[in-house]
């Protein structure tokens, strides 16, 4: 009888500890799912970030690398733990620097992007998966962080920054970092930091190049300051249009994060009045003294103009964002649709199709008996150029009967270089040029891929 008694308690005792380990795990599926972030579609308010007053044994372990480090310590960790950081924009840039600042115990991080992911994305865009095609960006970059540290408060906004939503939203944070690829939300971002009295720390990359530079910090410069006036809309190129090596914005990222911690830590940043270029190709990084801060700023000078935020768009000329701009630089009778230009293409019409891309970008694509001379070399009126789109068009010229002559479409990637090229063509005299009706195919290849060619490459 006390055999079985005994033997009855301890199958007890195993049950115990199987219901002990079921409960912990249960626990801890419950946290994981109830910290899944909830996306944002508008500016709410937060509550104060309080921070650590002191430092756990697991907070001791996870961050016991970086508190060996006498340029951080404890205090440094517990002022990260303090700190709120907001990302504009989680692309190649954004994904870096999210995923450090994050791994480094940062308290607060807001997220913000507009735009879904794509696999165009995911050469650079270290956060989000092949899974998450067509999901928000911030939500997706909100999913992966919260992997890496279930710790760190993590909200991600899924809208447009805009002059009616940044002032309530960067307001709530202690500094801002931004990893936008536009114009109009450089400006946008910094009048509202010089507004807020916030730090921003700002990065662009494309294609083996990189810069950074810290703005409205520590008595320096703003981004005004610098750039008073927006460059012309058709001189800005963006990744789309031409390219970059996914490291790259990668490389940046990361020198954001550092400048970011430096400042949260209470070690303070060095690039107040730098700007760092960092030259991939031949693995260089320099860096230039800028300009001191503008007394005549109109936006953080002596005696600011603008105390408002105003329409940056108007003011920059263009979009803001970063998919490719269209340009419209063309009358309508010197244009013709992809269907149009089909149809000359299955009537057989003669006439002469000039692809004006880089060979980088004819590499990848391009439509049969075209003629590639790229925009710079129309540009440069490069004499071989211009002989071969002379002899071209005298050949055609001899097969047709008559007095006519063969009309020129003009086509690149997105319809923007061949406006350009229709322009410089135009102003051509003398030459077999000067008698030829001259047009663009309106969108370009991405336009002939998707109205009339389905399996013609897109990139």
């Amino acid at each position: 009888m006390a055999e079985e008694v005994g033997y009855l308690k301890a199958q007890l005792r195993e049950k115990e500890k199987e219901i002990a380990t079921l409960k912990n795990k249960l626990a801890i599926f419950e946290k994981n799912n109830t910290l899944v972030p909830e996306l944002h579609d508008r500016v709410t308010p937060l509550t104060p970030l309080k921070g650590k007053a002191a430092l756990s044994n697991e907070d001791i372990l996870r961050y016991s690398r970086q508190l060996l480090l006498p340029e951080l310590g404890v205090q440094g960790q517990l002022n990260l733990s303090k700190t709120s950081v907001l990302v504009v924009g989680c692309g190649g840039l954004g994904c870096p620097l999210a995923q450090y600042l994050a791994a480094s115990g940062i308290g607060r991080l807001g997220l913000l992007d507009y735009d879904e992911v794509e696999i165009s994305n995911l050469h650079r865009q270290v956060l989000h998966g092949e899974e998450n095609q067509g999901q928000a960006k911030a939500l997706s970059a909100a999913n992966a962080v919260r992997r890496l540290n279930s710790t760190v408060e993590c909200i991600p906004y899924h809208l447009q920054l805009s002059p009616e939503n940044a002032l309530q939203l960067i307001q709530q944070y202690d500094i801002v970092a931004d990893c936008s690829d536009n114009v109009p939300t450089r400006y946008l971002v910094n009048d509202t930091c010089v507004l807020s009295g916030k730090p921003l720390v700002s990065a662009s990359a494309l294609r083996m190049e990189g810069q950074l530079t810290v703005y409205n910090y520590d008595g320096g410069p703003c981004y005004r300051c610098l750039y008073p006036v927006p460059p012309p809309p058709e001189t800005v190129t963006n990744c789309s249009d031409g390219g970059v090596l996914g490291v790259v914005p990668g490389i940046m990222g990361c020198f954001q994060a550092l400048e970011v911690l430096k400042i949260a830590s209470g070690h303070g940043s060095s690039c107040g009045q730098q700007l760092v270029m960092f030259d991939a190709q031949r693995a260089k990084v320099k860096s230039i003294r800028l300009r001191p801060k503008h007394s005549g700023c109109v936006v953080c000078g002596e005696k600011p103009s603008v105390t408002q935020l105003v329409d940056y768009e108007a003011f920059c000329g263009s979009a803001a964002t970063d998919k490719c701009h269209r340009l419209n630089l063309l009358s309508s009778d010197q244009r013709i649709s992809v269907q149009d230009y089909k149809s000359i293409v299955d009537d057989a019409e003669p006439h002469l199709l000039l692809d004006v891309r880089p060979l980088v970008e004819v590499d990848i694509c391009h439509l049969p008996s075209s003629l590639n001379i790229p925009l710079s070399s129309l540009e440069k009126r490069k004499r071989e150029h211009m002989q071969l789109l002379e002899d071209r068009i005298g050949q055609l010229k001899q097969q047709i009967v008559g007095v006519c002559w063969p009309p020129v479409y003009v086509i690149c990637k997105l319809g923007n270089d061949s406006q350009k090229a229709v322009r410089i063509l135009g102003e051509m005299s003398g030459s077999e040029v000067d008698n030829i009706a001259v047009k663009d195919i309106c969108g370009g290849l991405m336009a002939w891929a998707q109205r009339i060619d389905p399996a013609f490459p897109q990139y």
